[in-house]
């Protein structure tokens, strides 16, 4: 009985020392929507974004609150949650995929999984560079065609939003305590 507790607590402990999971809270995502020579920038931060990356696996999952994205006029925030991204009805956008080929090096890999925005999701692959040292970093950029993810863009607005949005993503992640 007693080598059989020993033995459990080892496992127990070995598994907990081993945790190959890494986390941040604090992930910053940006939305640019911006035409190109338009007078208004339309540009979103977020910088409370979860996510959890599995070093072992190259799992990684993305979780963000609609409404943490902050824009420079509030009028534009509000038209952002309102009346486009729905954040009341949709209030998270996530991200589930695999980091490939991840092996514990610094480099640039390849990144796909399902972006779910606005209640749709659709496959995505993309670059991201993944930099190992004390926190791992996750970093990159992609773009999205609004229209995919249900989210029309009204002609009077045609002049400032873009009807492809690019994503840029920074994650500094620790080890899962």
């Amino acid at each position: 009985m007693k080598n059989t507790l020993l033995i459990f607590i080892c496992i127990a402990f070995s598994t907990v020392a081993f945790s190959q999971k890494m986390i941040t809270r604090s992930g910053e995502i940006k939305f640019d929507a911006t035409v190109s020579g338009a007078m208004d920038s339309v540009i979103a931060t977020s910088t409370t974004v979860s996510s959890i990356f599995d070093k072992s696996n190259g799992d990684l999952v993305v979780q963000g609150l609609v409404k943490s994205f902050k824009f420079k006029s509030s009028l534009m925030e509000e038209h952002f949650n309102e009346n486009y991204m729905e954040s009341d009805k949709f209030p998270k956008t996530s991200f589930k995929g695999k980091v490939i080929g991840f092996e514990g090096k610094s480099g640039a890999y390849d990144v796909e999984g399902e972006l779910t925005i606005h209640g749709v999701s659709n496959k995505v692959k993309t670059k991201m560079t993944l930099t190992v040292g004390t926190k791992t970093t996750i970093s990159g950029s992609f773009n999205v065609k609004l229209k995919e993810y249900k989210l029309e863009v009204p002609a009077l607005a045609k002049k400032t939003l873009s009807e492809t949005a690019k994503i840029s993503v920074k994650l500094d992640l620790e080890n899962k305590q």
